[in-house]
C-alpha cells in the first residue's frame, strides 16, 4: 500500500487552480487559432483575435483568462493500492482550492447557501468527483467552471424510443436555446446514457477530452462531426454576434442505462475551457 500525504494533495490542488485558470491547455489555444482561420463573419474574426490577444496575454503575465474564476470542479482518480495519510482527501481538496483561490488572487464566487448568499471568501467548498482505480497513484484535475455556460445546461430524458436523429436534434436545439448567454464559441460536452446524475458528471467530464480527439467508437465520433456540422450552421457565431464559428468541439461520452429511458445532458463551456492535471 503506497501512502501520499494529505500536504501533497494540498500543494498540487492548489497549483492546478491556478494553473487551470491562468493558462488554456495546448489544444484548446490551437482549434482557437484554427477557428480565427475557418471564421467567415469580420466580426466574428475580430472577436476571436481578441480572445487569442486575451489568453496569450493571461498566460505571459499569469493572471486569469477570466474574471470569472468559476467554482472548482475537482475530478480525483484514486488508486486503489494507495492511502492518503494525515488527513481526509476531501478536506486536502478543499484546502488547496483555498490557497489556490486566495494565493492566485482568483474571484471567490462560491456562496455557502443557495438562497441566503453569503460568500465563503474562498472559493470552497469544491465540487468533488472521486473515482476508485486500479494501481497507487492519485490522478487530479482542477476544471473551473464559469456560471454563464453551467447556467446553460440542458437535462432532457428523452423517450427510449427516441432515434439517433432525435438525439442529436435535441443536442442542437439545447445549442441553439442557449444562443450567446454560454460565450461562444462553445464546447459541448454530452453525457448520454446512465441517469439522470450520471449523465451530468458524464457531461462535464466530456469537456475535459482533448479538443482535436474524437470518440474512440466511429459511431459517436460521426455522431460529434455531424452535429458540430449543424451547430456550426446555426449562425450564433463567436459572442452571439453572427458567423459560422458557434462551437469547437463535440464530446460526447455514453454509458449503459435502462430499458424505459434515455437521459441526454448537454453541459456547454465557453471557449475559456480551463483544466489542468497532475499525478502524485
Amino acid at each position: 500500500m503506497r501512502e501520499i500525504l494529505y500536504a501533497d494533495i494540498v500543494r498540487l490542488v492548489r497549483d492546478l487552480c491556478i494553473e487551470a485558470n491562468c493558462n488554456l491547455p495546448g489544444d484548446v489555444r490551437e482549434i482557437i487559432c484554427a477557428a480565427c482561420q475557418a471564421e467567415t463573419s469580420p466580426v466574428g474574426q475580430g472577436i476571436l483575435g481578441d480572445i487569442v490577444e486575451n489568453f496569450t496575454f493571461a498566460g505571459e503575465r499569469r493572471l486569469p483568462i477570466c474574471q470569472d474564476t468559476g467554482m472548482a470542479i475537482v475530478f480525483v482518480d484514486l488508486g486503489q493500492d494507495c492511502h492518503v495519510t494525515g488527513g481526509l482527501l476531501s478536506d486536502a481538496v478543499n484546502e488547496g482550492v483555498a490557497q489556490g483561490y486566495t494565493e492566485g488572487y482568483l474571484r471567490k464566487s462560491t456562496v455557502s447557501d443557495p438562497l441566503r448568499r453569503v460568500n465563503t471568501e474562498d472559493n470552497t467548498p469544491a465540487i468533488l468527483h472521486l473515482r476508485l482505480v486500479e494501481g497507487d497513484r492519485c490522478s487530479i484535475t482542477v476544471a473551473p467552471k464559469g456560471a454563464g455556460s453551467e447556467n446553460m445546461t440542458s437535462l432532457q430524458m428523452l423517450k427510449p424510443s427516441c432515434t439517433q436523429q432525435q438525439v442529436e436534434d435535441a443536442i442542437v436545439q439545447a445549442v441553439s436555446d442557449a444562443g450567446s448567454n454560454p460565450c461562444p464559441p462553445v464546447v459541448v460536452g454530452v453525457g448520454l446514457g446512465g441517469n439522470a446524475e450520471m449523465a451530468g458528471i458524464l457531461a462535464k467530464r466530456a469537456l475535459l477530452r482533448p479538443l482535436n480527439e474524437h470518440n474512440s467508437d466511429p459511431y459517436y465520433a460521426e455522431m460529434e462531426g455531424r452535429i458540430l456540422e449543424r451547430v456550426n450552421r446555426l449562425g450564433i457565431g463567436p459572442q452571439g454576434l453572427g458567423g459560422n464559428v458557434t462551437a469547437l468541439a463535440v464530446s460526447i461520452i455514453p454509458h449503459p442505462t435502462h430499458i424505459a429511458q434515455m437521459p441526454c445532458c448537454v453541459n456547454l463551456c465557453c471557449h475559456v475551457c480551463r483544466h489542468a492535471s497532475g499525478v502524485l
